[in-house]
């Protein structure tokens, strides 16, 4: 019969139904109650929480037995309550018909951490309502609604390119193959879902086999409790590029990895993370995999397409989308073949060589539009067949058998 008096128990959020809050936002709605007739309320309260939580099982065999280890953690952001209808001793009589009770909060200042749904945990943040009547149980209702922490990526550390060489020696058994080195370099750390990171690397394979470079973008999700700690891994985006043969060297200029739709990284919780990695590396048969990280940063402001003095050159190069495209399209042209520049005598000559490592370091180790700034931030220019410095008439030429 109680429940019967009770029509509508509703909790509507204004807004759109996909909404999204950061720190220090109003949140407003509205509980909407409908009786099929009169009814008396003890108490309607409004609860909202933010928490974040951890939680998996562990099991180990002891004899016979099964030892469950639980591992569990909570952070609590917020935790709130409002009356809509105070509990003051007395009972509220509502009459039949419908009844509106409009409530509004503000999320605290402090920085908040964007809503996240994992394997091994959650953060969440909800409204509840509840009922209270005399002699019935209590009706509840929660709504949940979406955080997400704004993350500028247009900031100096973010801005700033990344770089880093791997090698290593092959071996197959207990035999030396040869060394396999890679060198990558991207031009900045943060970027945001739906961008292209251009990937600028090169693989040198001294072995005696072919190896094939990839490059992936890697998600890592933490959990964290009781000083444990449980990760998660999973490939977001792939790039695979050509087999490079034995003795051989390949050179990426920029090829293009797409960023899928994906969540902001989250690194200001305690207990759970959500990191992103862009690994490069190379696949050698008959051996483990060679492999170079550089890490990223998932932001939600993205680039601005004029950013300020101090911002990265190379970044202010990745926003000219015009430049981008021509530059580093989604399947970039290859170099010219090596044959057609050189002789048949060097080619013999450099394939039997092995090339010191400065030939590409001294050049991967430089940001690739640090240039720029000798240009005073301006693109710098095409590629032209014509040389850009000729040497004046009045110089004497170099002789090239001295």
């Amino acid at each position: 019969m109680a429940f019967r008096s009770v029509k509508l128990f509703a909790l509507e959020l204004d807004g759109p139904g996909d909404a999204v809050y950061s720190s220090g936002e109003m949140i407003t709605g509205v509980v909407i109650l409908e009786l099929n007739r009169e009814i008396k309320v003890r108490a309607l309260r409004v609860l909202r929480r933010g928490v974040a939580a951890a939680h998996w099982l562990e099991n180990r065999s002891v004899g016979v037995n099964t030892v469950y280890n639980d591992y569990t953690s909570k952070i609590t952001y917020f935790r709130k309550r409002q009356h809509l209808i105070r509990d003051n001793g007395e009972l509220t009589v509502l009459p039949a018909g419908r009844h509106e009770y409009p409530f509004s909060f503000q999320l605290p200042e402090e920085t908040l951490v964007t809503s996240f749904e994992g394997k091994h945990g959650s953060i969440r943040y909800w409204v509840k309502v509840k009922l209270h009547r005399p002699w019935a149980t209590v009706k509840k209702i929660k709504k949940e609604f979406t955080v997400i922490e704004p993350i500028d990526i247009n900031t100096p550390s973010l801005l700033a390119p990344q770089a880093g060489t791997q090698e290593k020696m092959a071996r197959i058994w207990y035999r030396n193959c040869g060394q396999v080195s890679i060198t990558a370099k991207i031009d900045r750390k943060g970027y945001t879902p739906g961008e292209v990171i251009p990937v600028f690397a090169e693989f040198d394979n001294s072995t005696s086999r072919a190896v094939v470079p990839k490059a992936y973008i890697t998600q890592t999700q933490t959990f964290i409790a009781r000083g444990t700690m449980k990760q998660k891994r999973a490939v977001v985006a792939m790039l695979c590029g050509d087999i490079v043969g034995a003795r051989r060297r390949e050179t990426w200029h920029g090829r293009a990895i797409k960023i899928p739709p994906v969540g902001p990284s989250i690194l200001q919780c305690r207990i759970i993370k959500v990191e992103y990695m862009l690994r490069v590396c190379v696949d050698v048969p008959g051996t483990s995999k060679l492999s170079l990280e550089l890490p990223l940063v998932m932001g939600t402001i993205p680039l601005h397409p004029f950013g300020s003095r101090t911002s990265s050159v190379s970044s202010q190069y990745s926003v000219n989308m015009e430049w981008l495209r021509m530059a580093i399209p989604e399947q970039p042209e290859p170099p010219p073949d090596y044959s057609a520049v050189v002789s048949d005598e060097e080619a013999v000559q450099n394939s039997t060589a092995v090339q010191p490592e400065e030939d590409l370091s001294g050049v991967l180790q430089r940001s690739l539009m640090a240039y720029v700034q000798e240009f005073r931030l301006r693109p710098p220019p095409v590629y032209s067949e014509v040389d850009p410095n000729p040497q004046p008439f009045t110089m004497r030429p170099r002789c090239m058998t001295c």
